[in-house]
Parts: structure tokens; C-alpha cells; sequence
């Protein structure tokens, strides 16, 4: 095992080498990836999202609150995420677990400017996660959003921001014949100090 104040960027520097290089390798898209999360009572549940920023203070997706990874990650704000690149190499996996806090309002503003208006008033429509009727019913309200926003621009609804994954441990996985896989882990213990050691396959 290894100790050194620059592991972090390292491990960051990794992550971006292999996220280009999925982008080169034509992943259908690289920036999906399975966050994982837990209720109180310790019940899991995974889902995919897409990664929107990412550096050294964490990696950055956004969602509802009020929907069940949101109300989930308020209650125990710790989450794992997951990417797998299967084009990269002979496969890449990349695990980062870490726990979990909610983007500044100017953060969350500038990047839901930037959406697509379609998406905007998607996020205005949806109550994410609750029971739906029928799709009608939610045409029916992403009609009346478009007639409440027309001609001007959307702003972002408050209960729909960033959550920041704040990198604990950061694992990289690489694929080898026979299941003799080679992985990385880097993880900071509670002093904020970084560490790195290989696993076994």
C-alpha cells in the first residue's frame, strides 16, 4: 500500500484518461452510470443516471428530490456509483463510493439553463417516482407547462437540482482473460489521507 498527498489526482487523472478513452472507443454513452443507494432500513436500489461534471470535489448528477434516490440520498447520504465500459481495453469498470451533498442553487441554475426547453419543462411536469394513472395524464401536464412558460424562459424548479458524490474510494477494475482481472483501489481514511493498494481478481 502506498501513501502519498497527490493519489486523488492521480486517481482522478486515471479516471479522465479512461473516460476519453471510452468516448474514443464509441460507448454508446460514457457518462451513464449506476448510482446505487440506500433506504434507513438498509433496502438497496440501483438506477442509471448520467455523470454531468465531475473533479476533485466529486461527481455531479441531477434529479428530483422528491423522487426515491433523492428522498433516499436526504435520509442517508451516502451513495455508490458504478461505470462500465466494456469497449475500453478488455473492459473497464469504475467504482466510486462516497458520500453525498447537494449542489449550490447557482451551480444547479447554470447547468439547468443549459438543457434542452423540452427537458426544462420535463422537470416541471414530472413528479417523479409517484404513481402515474396514465401517459395522457402526463401529457396533459407538460401541455399545461408549456402553456405556463411559453415565450419565456424556464426557470429550474426548486425541488430539482445536483447531488455531488464526494469521492471516499475510487476503484478501477480492468478486465483480463481467465477472470485474472487487475484492480486499483484508492481510498481516504478519516484523516483525509489517500491510500492505494492492489486487490486480488
Amino acid at each position: 500500500m502506498t501513501t502519498t498527498p497527490d493519489l486523488l489526482n492521480e486517481a482522478l487523472a486515471t479516471f479522465d484518461t479512461l473516460f476519453e478513452e471510452a468516448f474514443i472507443a464509441g460507448e454508446p454513452d460514457p457518462t451513464a452510470m449506476t448510482v446505487a443507494t440506500a433506504s434507513l432500513d438498509a433496502r438497496p436500489s440501483a438506477r442509471t443516471v448520467l455523470l454531468k461534471a465531475h473533479d476533485a470535489r466529486g461527481f455531479v448528477f441531477y434529479t428530483h428530490l422528491d423522487g426515491r434516490k433523492g428522498r433516499e440520498l436526504q435520509a442517508n447520504p451516502h451513495a455508490a456509483l458504478l461505470f462500465h465500459w466494456p469497449r475500453v481495453r478488455h473492459g473497464v469498470q469504475v467504482r466510486i463510493e462516497g458520500a453525498v451533498e447537494v449542489v449550490g442553487d447557482a451551480e444547479a441554475d447554470a447547468y439547468f439553463a443549459t438543457r434542452a426547453r423540452g427537458s426544462q419543462l420535463g422537470a416541471w411536469a414530472s413528479k417523479q417516482s409517484e404513481t402515474l394513472a396514465d401517459r395522457e395524464t402526463f401529457e396533459q401536464r407538460l401541455a399545461q407547462t408549456e402553456q405556463q412558460f411559453e415565450g419565456r424562459d424556464v426557470p429550474r424548479p426548486p425541488r430539482w437540482t445536483g447531488l455531488r458524490v464526494r469521492a471516499e474510494k475510487i476503484e478501477f477494475w480492468y478486465g483480463a482473460d481467465f477472470r485474472l482481472h487487475e484492480r486499483w483501489s484508492y481510498e481516504c481514511d478519516r484523516a483525509g489521507d489517500w491510500n492505494k493498494r492492489m486487490l486480488y481478481p
